[in-house]
């Protein structure tokens, strides 16, 4: 990938630098457990989550079980990925050169800043006022809305839940479901505070008051921000998959449109695209396919009746290459953002999106986030945690994501990021399982210790307070299996 990282150092060697990247992190590490903490404090957060994470899981499974060859569908998927990713550089000039041809404009930022500041140009240049925006992670990212504020242009969120944290002065805390963590009754007060609408706590009237509003921001909109969920090589078409129509009014009713992308959206041909709206949105929401699936290829051209009169569409690295130049970690990239993995994980399901301090959460989060922006800061996120694998079984794209969480805490110990005593803990666990005997002697001492101020078969207390913290730790009942298994072969003998 090294003429791909010089082609994007050649096309972004004339930005601004002037302007720090929003999407550095703070000096120090940052400290997780905070977060937390506050999030197992906070019950009807962790009902909130718990109940949708679980439907959305039940959905996701049944929706799968009705798709046939699923999951050869899914090795395919990750095939496509990998082969892509593999061969960037070629799939991202035949992209490029696609959308230009087509009468598209491509910028490259190399950093969110960069971004940021291309896209406030083109506002600039058009004398945009009012930007409507469509959801994106990557706008997230690069905190967009903010950049667009500070020069004057008024900026709004158009799907329902991204308006909704936007109103209420929030973040998102999920990559499909921004407002997971909230129920009704919050919803309720942010638009009865915030839009002046009687109050009401019904989700109907509540949708109609966001629908009433948006509509007339619509109306006056003189430009349109989106991202994109596929960026299509061989044809320069974007795709854009949203469930509310937002998107379809985002890119046909402003004379500008901007596209914020990553640069691991792209797929090789538009024969590939169906393999991934099978898998996103029954790995998202259990639906067959969303609402709205938008394809744009190109500005509006004259026997048009809609669509923008021009289309800019802007390739984020922010780090990317990074990613993409360690073949270990390169995997990642794979992601489409489904949210598949935060569903389905125990740690997300208890302590919600909002712990991680980050614009990814959950799983595919303790990945992205310290790859992106720097193990050191982000150091808690891979050990935060049980490697029980369900994220790994759900992802549609097949990335490994308990291998790489174990890699990045290889790492975090070749480089001594993690502490002198959390190294140590880990040199006496390798060196008792080094030995049989070591082994041995240290499940009786397990056995003795669990069993000091055990109740009913549990014990909630232990010198490592963490392991007990939030649960009770389970003694092994009876003789050990390994001494079952001797005795079966003195038996046999």
């Amino acid at each position: 990938m090294t003429q791909a990282q010089d082609n994007l150092a050649a096309r972004t060697d004339s930005l601004d630098r002037s302007s720090p990247d929003a999407n550095e992190p703070s000096a120090g590490r940052i400290d997780f457990m905070p977060g937390v903490r506050k999030a197992l404090a906070d019950a009807p957060l962790q009902r909130a989550v718990s109940l949708a994470t679980l439907k959305k899981t039940d959905v996701r499974n049944a929706s799968f079980a009705k798709l046939k060859h699923a999951e050869d569908i899914r090795t395919l998927a990750a095939r496509i990925k990998q082969h892509t990713l593999d061969h960037l550089d070629r799939y991202l000039e035949q992209f490029v050169a696609n959308v230009e041809r087509l009468g598209g404009v491509v910028h490259f930022a190399e950093t969110g800043a960069d971004a940021n500041a291309i896209i406030c140009r083109i506002a600039r240049d058009n004398g945009s006022r009012l930007c409507v925006k469509a959801k994106s992670m990557t706008t997230e990212e690069t905190h967009l809305n903010a950049a667009l504020e500070k020069i004057g242009v008024q900026t709004v969120e158009t799907d329902l839940g991204e308006f909704i944290v936007q109103i209420d002065h929030d973040r998102p805390s999920h990559i499909v479901t921004p407002i997971i963590h909230k129920d009704r009754f919050t919803v309720a007060r942010a638009m009865h505070r915030e839009l002046g609408v009687p109050y009401t706590e019904d989700p109907t009237e509540l949708t109609q008051h966001a629908r009433t509003h948006l509509r007339d921001i619509f109306r006056r909109a003189d430009l349109g921000v989106t991202g994109v969920n596929f960026a299509i090589a061989d044809t320069g078409t974007i795709c854009l998959c949203t469930n509310e129509g937002n998107g379809r009014l985002c890119t046909t009713r402003p004379k500008v449109h901007v596209a914020l992308m990553g640069i691991e959206k792209v797929i090789p041909k538009f024969t590939d695209l169906p393999v991934f709206l099978k898998m996103l949105a029954r790995s998202s929401t259990g639906q067959p396919l969303t609402v709205y699936t938008s394809l744009i290829t190109g500005p509006r051209k004259p026997h048009d009746p809609d669509g923008p009169e021009q289309l800019h569409v802007v390739i984020l690295d922010a780090g990317r290459t990074g990613i993409l130049a360690q073949e270990e970690y390169r995997e990642v990239l794979r992601c489409i953002r489904c949210g598949a993995c935060l569903n389905g994980c125990p740690v997300y399901r208890k302590i919600g999106g909002h712990a991680y301090q980050s614009t990814y959460p959950g799983p595919i989060g303790k990945l992205v986030t310290p790859l992106l922006k720097g193990l050191e800061p982000y150091a808690d996120l891979p050990q935060a945690s049980s490697l029980c694998g369900v994220c790994r079984e759900v992802c549609p794209v097949r990335i490994d994501i308990p291998e790489i969480l174990v890699k990045l805490r290889r790492d975090e110990v070749d480089r001594k990021i993690v502490g002198p005593l959390h190294r140590l803990a880990f040199q006496l666990a390798a060196w008792t399982f080094a030995a049989p005997w070591r082994y041995r002697l240290a499940q009786r001492m397990m056995r003795f210790f669990l069993g000091l101020h055990a109740a009913d078969g549990y014990t909630s207390s232990l010198p490592l307070k963490s392991a007990t913290r939030v649960r009770d730790v389970a003694v092994p009942p009876g003789p050990s299996f390994r001494s079952r298994w001797v005795a079966g072969l003195k038996d046999d003998v």
